[in-house]
């Protein structure tokens, strides 16, 4: 933190979608620069070109050349790009890929280092990323190596629901083969205790959704309900983890069930953020469960097909911004309540 402010790290995302868009506009709110310091790792001249487009011209970033530099009254900027980077609105293209990995790498290094609190990314595009030294399947993956987590968990936010996957980015073709006790049990106590120390939730209660439909019919229609799922979630109640299930994932979401849980645990990706889009498409946010450190996103992708159009949403954004300061704070509280516990007292003592 900087003079009592939360330092916000946002990465630009791909150049030629809408991640400029909604971050000026987002940023343009001057109350933000009230309770966040925000940095922008990219491109001064990009962040000028999609400014001008969308005619927000009464909104400037201070560029600074490093963290060392940064002005905690101003939305920042720092350059990750050369001059000759080249915009080309709505296209995939290899510098667009380029540009988002070169921001997301120098912001992890000032993570790590220290100099950021929390971080929040812009979307990429998952193809023109993968190069020789980016190998991932989207940000999740990425932030899991980089921090070494064994198991992180893709966990879908907003104000009505909160929705987890046991199996993100994989074809679904491979689902089954890939979903086991102890992988579901895995991705339960990250999401138990990501829902203790992050959302201030003390006994968290998580609905579990079946894998086939009706979650099987008793094994009519799939076995793994039956010979993974409900064992797993045995096992996590055993663990003192309150989980529940498993549900059918079209009547759970169909009638209001899920507003009974503090949590889902959806089986693929699909399954959860379908439902989830359709209800919070604008105002959810991506959060990755299980590290060391705070990272979020908008729930949206790159959008190409609206790229400096000046109507793209920043609810999204915006949102995931307030999410990770939340979440920073939270886990504040639940580093000191571990840290001085609160006596209970006994009423019948003398």
């Amino acid at each position: 933190m900087i003079d009592n402010k939360i330092v916000v790290g946002i990465t630009q995302g791909d150049i030629n979608g809408i991640g400029y868009e909604v971050i000026i506009k987002t940023l343009s709110d001057a109350r933000i620069n009230e309770f966040c310091i925000p940095v922008v790792y990219g491109s001064p001249k990009v962040a000028a070109y999609h400014r001008k487009a969308i005619d927000m011209e009464n909104f400037s970033f201070n560029q600074i050349r490093d963290i060392s530099e940064i002005n905690s009254k101003r939305s920042n900027i720092i350059n990750c790009m050369d001059d000759n980077v080249r915009v080309e609105l709505g296209k995939v293209t290899e510098y667009g890929g380029q540009g988002s990995v070169s921001a997301l790498k120098a912001a992890v290094d000032d993570l790590k280092a220290g100099n950021i609190d929390v971080i929040v990314t812009a979307p990429i595009n998952k193809q023109n990323v993968q190069s020789d030294k980016f190998r991932f399947a989207g940000h999740t993956e990425f932030f899991a190596s980089e921090f070494n987590a064994a198991e992180v968990l893709m966990l879908m936010v907003s104000d009505t629901m909160k929705v987890g996957v046991v199996t993100g980015h994989i074809p679904l073709s491979k689902v089954p083969q890939t979903i086991t006790k102890d992988l579901i049990l895995s991705k339960l106590r990250i999401l138990n205790e990501t829902l203790k120390k992050d959302f201030a939730i003390r006994k968290p209660v998580i609905a579990v959704l079946g894998l086939n439909p009706h979650a099987g019919d008793s094994g009519v229609l799939g076995t793994e309900e039956q010979e993974v799922i409900i064992p797993a979630i045995k096992n996590a109640n055993e663990n003192g983890i309150i989980a529940m299930g498993p549900y059918p994932a079209d009547g759970f979401f169909g009638s209001d069930n899920f507003t009974k849980f503090d949590a889902i645990l959806a089986m693929y990706h699909d399954q959860g953020l379908a439902p989830f889009k359709l209800v919070n498409f604008s105002t959810g946010v991506n959060y990755t469960a299980g590290l060391p450190i705070i990272r979020t996103s908008p729930a949206h992708g790159t959008a190409y097909e609206l790229a400096a159009s000046g109507v793209a949403s920043p609810d999204s954004f915006r949102q995931a911004l307030y999410l990770a300061i939340e979440i920073y704070k939270n886990r504040g509280m639940y580093k000191e309540l571990l840290k001085d516990p609160l006596q209970v007292s006994d009423p019948n003592a003398n």
